[in-house]
């Protein structure tokens, strides 16, 4: 390991694929423009190992330029074939934005960092790295639209304490949204040109909403009347010999079609970007509903433009009356996840999500995994399963999702493993421990099994450094996988008791679940995964996920086209 004078700054040993200088005004000082056609292309690092062992942040300031969304990643690796840690990211763009890369994120505890500014969305991945081990890193061009993205950047500093964050930052071509909240930086045939215009088009489309039918074959609730089975007053599953279907309250056979996020509110985020809007009015006044206030600043524009239209005690209502209309005019049948459910009660089908900030008092394993052997856990799941009382009896109710895309199902890692790293003592590497005690019985059976230096007290507390082996990622898995059951079998129970109506739709896991998961998920009505693996299933009665296929299109009216089903992603 070398001693470093901090801040370092960083210089690249090479580009990667076609990335080429470009020339450029100087809008940011020391940064250099540079233009690439491909994914791939990018900057080469290389130094000593341990040159960013004591450093805590990598920062430099970046400008997109064009109107497509580009993104970037930084890689940080020991030796060429050696563990990889990425952490991406996207760009605003014609605004600058200050990279902040937390050096605590290579320990793979977290996912996913808040968006500061025209920093968007920075995601971790790979795996974990020693910074006293990493010897080289990347910055790298990951995906682009169709034309060549061209960027500048200044030089890449390590820093022992997070740089400020960026303040008035550039803004080339002027603020990016105008009064209504739309962008300044694209044109578009319906792009709404003032608020006269505006408060025209709200108020013709609230008259012109009123109930829109079902197409004829197709039954109240969008179920298809061609075929019928069992009504029992819900949505439930049913499995005809060939496929595992929905079926609505009154038992006609059910493809769910509908969007998410259908709500009164479209926030912007706007912290640290406040010189590029157009248009903020007082927090107080008119439109003191529409200002947000979560972990950043935010205006909530589409409710700002209701405002506008229909006053702030009436928005709320025309705005459920136009976008319930919109969505039975334009085929859809359901409103989806993450949506204002309750202006669908007993009249549209609807699902839910589940709150997981009611497990929030449970302290968290890897990511954002519960201790689900802490003492705790039980009375914390009948604190999430509650809020279903209230929807227990709706028969518009199709279901609810535990959660969704959990952050530990992004890890190149199981549960269990993340654990040993990143949780020095808790009541599931207690429950880990008793596990391997069980099979094992001694240290020098575990040992000889896991075919390194271990012991069982080692295993129960302590920072976990040393890589581990296939023998040892294979019992880890297979206690990943009773933590995983235990987790959704007590949810899942909880549920059950306050709502016996109602489908439990399981997780939305962000891709084809890992086999330590499956077992868990038995406990679920429906199998959810994203992005579009669509089926129906109930894994209490087979062994296979058999597909959801809508029914024959030639057949079937707009009622139920193949978008993406609300019980899978949308």
């Amino acid at each position: 390991m070398t001693t470093q004078d901090f801040p370092m700054t960083l210089e690249p040993s090479s580009r990667l694929g076609d990335l080429a200088e470009s020339d450029g005004d100087a809008v940011m000082v020391g940064a250099t423009w540079y233009e690439a056609e491909a994914s791939g292309a990018g900057l080469a690092f290389s130094f000593p190992p341990g040159t960013l062992a004591d450093a805590a942040c990598l920062t430099a300031d970046w400008l997109l330029d064009g109107i497509q969304l580009a993104v970037f990643a930084v890689e940080l690796q020991e030796g060429e074939e050696g563990p990889l840690f990425r952490m991406s990211f996207g760009l605003l763009n014609q605004c600058a934005a200050r990279m902040r890369v937390p050096l605590e994120a290579v320990d793979q505890n977290r996912w996913r960092y808040p968006r500061e500014g025209a920093w968007l969305k920075p995601l971790c991945s790979g795996d974990r790295v020693d910074l006293a081990q990493v010897d080289r890193m990347r910055l790298v061009l990951v995906r682009k639209g169709p034309d060549p993205v061209r960027f500048c950047v200044t030089p890449v500093v390590a820093t022992t304490e997070g740089p400020p964050l960026l303040e008035n930052p550039t803004l080339p071509q002027g603020p990016l949204l105008d009064e209504l909240g739309q962008s300044t930086l694209h044109d578009w045939p319906q792009k709404t040109g003032s608020v006269d215009e505006l408060q025209s088009r709200l108020e013709e489309q609230r008259a012109g909403a009123g109930d829109v039918e079902p197409p004829a074959g197709f039954s109240r609730w969008g179920g298809w009347r061609e075929r019928r089975v069992e009504a029992t007053g819900f949505f439930r599953t049913h499995h005809d010999g060939e496929r595992w279907w929905l079926v609505d309250p009154d038992g006609y056979l059910f493809w769910s079609s509908g969007l998410d996020c259908v709500q009164f509110g479209i926030d912007t985020a706007y912290g640290g970007l406040e010189t590029a809007l157009t248009w903020l009015p007082d927090r107080d006044g008119t439109f003191a509903a529409a200002h947000v206030d979560r972990e950043a600043p935010a205006f909530d524009y589409l409710r700002a433009n209701f405002i506008r239209a229909f006053g702030a005690e009436e928005a709320g209502a025309a705005w459920a009356e136009i976008a319930l209309a919109q969505l039975r005019e334009f085929g859809f049948n359901t409103v989806a996840n993450w949506s204002d459910w309750r202006i669908a009660v007993g009249r549209v089908p609807y699902v839910r999500p589940m709150d997981g900030r009611m497990l929030s008092g449970l302290p968290s394993v890897y990511r954002d995994f519960p201790d689900v052997y802490h003492p705790g856990f039980a009375e914390a799941a009948e604190a999430f399963a509650a809020p279903l009382a209230e929807t227990a009896d709706d028969p518009a109710f199709i279901g609810y999702f535990l959660m969704n895309e959990p952050n530990w199902g992004f890890a190149g890692e199981t549960p269990a493993a993340g654990m040993l790293y990143t949780t020095e003592s808790c009541y599931a590497r207690q429950a880990l421990v008793e596990a391997l005690r069980e099979r094992y019985g001694t240290d020098a059976r575990l040992a000889e099994a896991w075919g390194m230096d271990v012991t069982l007290a080692r295993v129960a507390s302590g920072r976990w450094r040393a890589p581990l082996t296939d023998a040892a990622q294979a019992d880890l898995a297979a206690f990943s996988e009773e933590m995983v059951a235990r987790y959704f079998e007590t949810l899942s129970a909880a549920c059950r008791r306050v709502d016996p109506n109602h489908l439990n739709l399981g997780i939305r896991y962000y891709t084809i679940p890992p086999a330590w998961a499956v077992k868990g998920m038995r406990s679920f009505d429906v199998l959810t995964s994203h992005p579009q693996s669509a089926c129906v299933h109930h894994p209490t009665r087979s062994a296979d996920a058999a597909s959801f296929a809508p029914p024959n299109r030639a057949r079937a009216p707009r009622w139920s086209p193949v978008f993406r089903s609300t019980i899978v992603a949308c």
